[in-house]
């Protein structure tokens, strides 16, 4: 797992839907103001929604703070398109099959699942600066009170 004061790769591409257009876009461009990165398994999953529900219900929040949000995970964008309208979920949300940014933080980890084990992103939170450099990791996220742990670690900064 990548530490605070690092700086990520962003050399990459993610197709992400943004205001309800798909779009493929360089990482590092999402990175317009510092950046909430959270990452999750699946859309419409109970743990996932209640993590993509706590950031829906608070990105007004983030926002007047100064800092976007962006959600990963492997769901193609057609997918994001209606978990977007479920959620009534109004920041960008990236497909990310090929782990590209989990690479990028070096959180790929083992997991199991029905005894099978495999490996995929962990359910962790990034706080990126402009430049790549990462402001803040909260490695394994309270998918119930995401935003509240989230809005302690900014406000701590």
């Amino acid at each position: 797992m990548i530490e605070t004061g690092s700086k990520i790769d962003t050399d990459f591409t993610l197709d992400i839907v943004k205001d309800g257009e798909e779009q493929t876009v360089a990482f590092g461009d999402l990175l317009e103001r510092p950046t909430i990165v959270s990452v999750y398994m699946r859309n419409n999953t109970s743990g996932c929604d209640k993590q993509n529900k706590s950031l829906a219900e608070h990105s007004d929040w983030f926002n007047e703070q100064g800092y976007n949000i962006v959600a990963i995970s492997k769901d193609t964008c057609g997918s994001h398109k209606n978990y977007a309208e479920k959620l009534d979920i109004n920041y960008i949300l990236a497909s990310d099959p090929e782990y590209k940014f989990a690479e990028a933080t070096d959180s790929i980890v083992e997991k199991n699942m029905f005894g099978n084990q495999y490996e995929a992103p962990s359910r962790s939170a990034y706080i990126i600066d402009t430049d790549g450099t990462v402001k803040a990791v909260i490695e394994k996220v309270n998918t119930k009170d995401h935003a509240s742990e989230l809005k302690e670690v900014i406000e701590n900064l």
